[in-house]
């Protein structure tokens, strides 16, 4: 597949390509263009022009493009997901969902496109301004540049080109190095349906492609999703041009179960948010459990046998619960972690093992704060359980971290839910749910190293605009 600069699908500038392998079994499934920084340069001047075709477009037009985009999302929802399932290695079922989550992102944004409100202002409450008023208008900052992960390339990517055009501005993707072929699907739909030449373009190959993306002078905000380390690279680069920086980064997403709690339906939820969602590469996957004292022991086993029945294998068979990760070296750090934990005093209960891509489901026990295995986020299906003795003690143990994106709570005492809500330092605190959800419409994102912004419908349109003021100077009273 090629890329796509100023309306026209290209290759590279030096005919360089980028091998796209199916992660289950790393046989070739597409080659890419490896985009140099000519290329960048080329799609950002494209992209002054596209920005001012789409600053020029009324709402309802731009309505109209993304409720096309979405149509074509649903009418090819099974091709796209297994397409997603070959490059990506989720389960076909969760790439199909994927898809459509996809579709409803775009027709979430295509209805908002049709109600970015200002605001009218009374100034009475300020002597000597009794007889004016302000209004103001929301404008498209310019040029949007989307960094999209490879855990939910086409989610995470819709959230951010649709919300990029649905306030107005342009938009060049970047896509990810092991999954950009969905992607580069879904945006021929979006130039199908009259996007103006340079308003959406999309760059593939490596990490240059994005560092030249967040140096350029034509950008005017960086979107990423990804690692924590990466954002900060983004927000010390990005600090010479004064771009606003949108990041949604790393989890250490702790889950509290206290003594109340149904121990069935917990494990089953326990298991759905580490295991089977995303082959555990979830920024917000359930990562850290702790228990009540009183029960420990019943989960851990309900936990441990629910796991002992998990089918690891190929991602397009329906009955497989667990596909590979998204690379040998993803496999291989998540393998590294797991002996480190052990090094530090952890038992493997089940799992630990590694065979090419794929990695078992593993349970830890004995995890002590302070060690890599509580405080790091590891991106694959491995499960600490940790006891707790008093609610305060989880509260500290799940703050007890540099992330906080999300966490849950496992209780029908709704003062510990409260007392949750209020103490935990995260985005989102879900209750008798995985923390592993996601909303369209609610604000996502977190605190500390997870992030700086929220992203969601009615948030990324507010951050992918800027606000302006128009003061009337006595304007009320009798006319002259």
């Amino acid at each position: 597949m090629d890329m796509l600069i100023d309306g026209s699908w290209t290759g590279a500038s030096d005919g360089q390509v980028d091998l796209v392998l199916n992660p289950a079994t790393n046989g070739q499934i597409d080659t890419v263009p490896r985009a140099t920084v000519a290329d960048v340069e080329r799609a950002v001047a494209a992209a002054q022009r596209g920005k001012a075709a789409m600053c020029a477009m009324p709402a309802w037009q731009r309505y109209e493009i993304l409720e096309a985009v979405a149509r074509r999302i649903e009418e090819n929802q099974a091709e796209l997901g297994t397409l997603l399932c070959r490059e990506n290695g989720k389960r076909i079922g969760e790439t199909t969902s994927e898809v459509g989550v996809a579709a409803r992102i775009f027709r979430g944004y295509a209805e908002e496109a049709k109600r970015i409100f200002g605001r009218s202002v009374p100034l009475n409450s300020i002597p000597g301004r009794e007889k004016s008023l302000a209004i103001t208008t929301r404008e498209p900052l310019g040029v949007v540049a989307a960094i999209v992960p490879f855990n939910y390339p086409v989610e995470l990517w819709s959230h951010k080109v649709a919300g990029g055009l649905a306030a107005g501005n342009a938009v060049i993707t970047k896509a990810p190095e092991d999954c950009p072929l969905a992607i580069i699907e879904v945006s021929r739909y979006l130039e199908e349906a009259g996007l103006p030449p340079g308003a959406h373009q999309l760059l593939t190959g490596g990490r240059d492609v994005g560092e030249a993306l967040v140096r350029a002078e034509g950008v005017q905000m960086i979107a990423m999703t990804g690692s924590t380390a990466a954002g900060k690279r983004i927000l010390e680069v990005a600090a010479a041009t004064l771009k606003k920086v949108h990041l949604e980064l790393g989890g250490n997403d702790a889950t509290i179960v206290c003594g109340d709690a149904d121990i069935e339906a917990t494990a089953a939820a326990l298991i759905a948010g580490r295991f089977t969602s995303g082959n555990g590469q979830i920024c917000c996957a359930v990562k850290r459990v702790l228990v009540e004292k009183p029960i420990y022991q019943k989960l851990l086993d309900a936990v441990a046998t629910k796991t002992s029945k998990l089918k690891v294998g190929d991602p397009m068979d329906p009955s497989t619960d667990v596909g590979p990760l998204i690379n040998l070296r993803g496999a291989e750090r998540v393998e590294a972690q797991v002996r480190q934990a052990v090094a530090d005093g952890a038992k493997v209960v089940t799992g630990g093992v590694r065979r090419d891509n794929f990695f078992e489901p593993t349970i830890l026990t004995g995890i002590a704060s302070g060690t890599a295995a509580f405080a790091d986020e590891t991106f694959g299906p491995v499960l600490p359980l940790i006891p707790y003795e008093r609610f305060e003690d989880a509260l500290a143990l799940a703050n007890d971290s540099p992330f906080g994106l999300q966490a849950a709570i496992f209780t029908h005492d709704l003062r510990k839910v409260m007392r949750a809500y209020e103490a935990l330092d995260v985005g989102t605190v879900v209750v008798n749910h995985t923390t592993a959800v996601r909303v369209e419409t609610l604000p996502f994102g977190g605190n500390k190293d997870s992030g700086n912004a929220r992203e969601g419908i009615h948030d990324t349109l507010h951050e992918m605009s800027k606000e302006k003021t128009l003061l009337l100077h006595e304007v009320f009273g009798a006319a002259a």
